[in-house]
């Protein structure tokens, strides 16, 4: 985070030689004229059900938030504004929340919206007219408490490259995104089979309220997608031909400006695309600003390709001589072989871990069916079975997922998962069936109950328990770190047997110890840390280097 604040300063100072051009993008506003400006008006039944004409909202028995919404482009952002206007409200105060969390200071809070204005100052000139309209409707029942951060419109833009623009700054960190694909004589009956689990954090509140969003456009192909309150954009989708939409975040130099939100290119191929010729060729015409693989399903074409996007450049990676693609945090097309940050990436974060561990798992199952497609989602040992402790980022199911999602593309169904992460159960949904009746039963579930995937039993765990009870209580470590609080004994001794496969809990612990000067119990714990899967090369090295200079002081 301090990288990120030493950027936004230099910014700041530049945003005071060039606010000129930021004037307009602040006063910019998209076309609504030639689009029907009908407000809507929503039936509220109960707080779990409302309903807009052929558009409706409903939460199933897992939890998850279904929308169903067709239309022109602002009628589509009208109509999911007014269902969804709780859930807007709801996702906001949980993001800005964790906005302030990150950044307390009210100084460079103010900081951060200067900045914000001049990074997205280009913003609008890479948004389509299309979802400029359908992101002001949606802005229309945004919260008025953050005007002072910008107005409702230009705010709602701005959160649709909140995604690129966070993993830009924060160091260039990535989301641990895993995914799959296999076809032919890897699956039980040898259609394509899509899965992967998004490993997007930004708070356990964030992702209480998912929606599995439906959307019959006037223009393009009826699609579905997971989504929350006030998106449009698409992170996992699929559309009624059969094509498929998943991104993973890489690794590149911090731009400069924002171009295209990833978000929002993804929607894109899903809209208006039915094969992979296709969504590469929408793919190459927009610039993006971060870099990142788009993996791409086709019913049509019988497999999936990876589409890999940077600011300067762009690579298409297709599996030969065999029917299972596998995409985690790197790049694997020939464009990027002899790229810095790609290669970086695959010496030290986990990227390259998680991408050994699913060929292992598709190895070691025979004939992938969506059950045993989420069995591998919700897999959280390492290699050779090995115990990572939970929430370790070298796992597949890392604990702390968005959501996960399964897709047979040429049968048009898709799983979503419920929560708590991807451990609840996977719900079904047949888009021939949805998009095809011209009237829902807009007070049902369109989940398909005969091919629910049940919840992991996992969730009904003592260890998983006492994970939980780790997470609440490493949040105490983190701050007796950070402020030299003092712990008993016997805390840190629970904290470490809540999760005692994981090498954080000695980690932390030998951090503690040796911010007190407490040399020889710090070494203890780093080093019992070094005995266990150390999620990246770079904390490694920390580690060992806080072995080396105790060793020394201790002589």
């Amino acid at each position: 985070m301090r990288n990120v604040l030493y950027i936004l300063l230099l910014s700041f100072a530049a945003l005071q030689m060039t606010s000129c051009g930021t004037y307009n993008s602040v006063h910019q506003r998209p076309e609504t004229e030639i689009y029907d400006n009908t407000v809507p008006q929503v039936i509220k039944y109960n707080d779990s059900l409302f309903t807009c004409g052929n558009n409706f909202l409903l939460k199933n028995e897992q939890g998850l938030w279904e929308m169903y919404v067709e239309g022109d482009a602002l009628q589509r952002g009208l109509i999911s504004g007014a269902l969804s206007h709780d859930l807007i409200l709801y996702q906001e105060d949980v993001f800005m929340g964790r906005i302030k969390e990150i950044v307390p200071s009210k100084f460079k809070q103010s900081i951060l919206r200067q900045f914000l204005k001049w990074y997205n100052r280009k913003l609008y000139l890479h948004v389509s007219n299309e979802y400029q309209t359908e992101i002001y409707g949606v802005s229309r029942y945004a919260s008025e408490e953050y005007d002072y951060v910008a107005p409702p419109y230009l705010r709602s833009l701005y959160l649709h490259a909140a995604h690129d623009i966070g993993h830009a700054l924060n160091d260039l960190s990535m989301v641990g995104c895993t995914s799959f694909a296999a076809w032919d004589n890897k699956t039980s009956d040898g259609s394509l089979l899509i899965a992967r689990n998004l490993d997007f954090y930004a708070g356990d509140d964030f992702a209480k309220n998912k929606i599995v969003s439906f959307v019959k456009p006037n223009k393009g192909y009826p699609f579905m997608s997971v989504t929350w309150g006030g998106m449009i954009g698409v992170l996992s989708g699929m559309n009624t031909k059969g094509l498929t939409v998943t991104i993973n975040s890489g690794k590149s130099d911090i731009p400069f400006m924002a171009k295209t939100p990833i978000s929002l290119l993804a929607r894109e191929i899903l809209q208006y695309s039915q094969n992979i010729e296709e969504a590469i060729a929408i793919a190459k015409n927009r610039e993006v600003f971060v870099s990142e693989t788009i993996m791409v399903g086709s019913a049509q074409d019988h497999k999936a390709v990876l589409i890999e996007v940077s600011p300067l450049k762009f690579g298409v990676y297709e599996v030969e001589n065999t029917s299972e693609l596998i995409c985690s945090n790197h790049f694997q097309s020939d464009t990027y072989m002899d790229d810095d940050n790609n290669n970086y990436t695959i010496k030290n974060s986990h990227s390259q871990y998680r991408y050994d561990r699913i060929k292992e798992l598709l190895d070691d199952t025979d004939k992938v069916t969506p059950a045993k497609a989420a069995a591998i989602m919700r897999n959280r040992e390492g290699l050779n079975d090995l115990m990572l402790g939970y929430g370790n980022e070298k796992a597949i199911n890392q604990l702390l997922a968005h959501h996960s999602v399964v897709f047979k593309p040429e049968q048009r169904l898709a799983w979503v998962s419920s929560g708590p992460y991807q451990l609840g159960a996977y719900v079904a949904y047949d888009l021939d069936e949805i998009f095809g009746k011209e009237h829902l039963d807009r007070q049902t579930s369109m989940g398909i109950d005969s091919l629910l995937i049940p919840k992991d039993n996992f969730v009904n765990s003592t260890a998983y328990k006492n994970y939980e009870k780790f997470r609440v209580n490493d949040r105490v470590m983190d701050k007796a770190i950070k402020t030299d609080g003092v712990l008993s004994p016997d805390f840190i001794r629970t904290y470490q047997q809540e999760n005692p496969d994981y090498w954080v809990v000695y980690y932390k612990v030998g951090l503690y110890y040796y911010n007190k000067g407490y040399l020889a119990a710090a070494r203890a714990e780093f080093e019992k840390a070094l005995t266990k899967e150390i999620t990246t090369l770079p904390e490694k090295i920390q580690i060992e280097k806080y072995v080396e200079k105790l060793n020394r002081k201790l002589k």
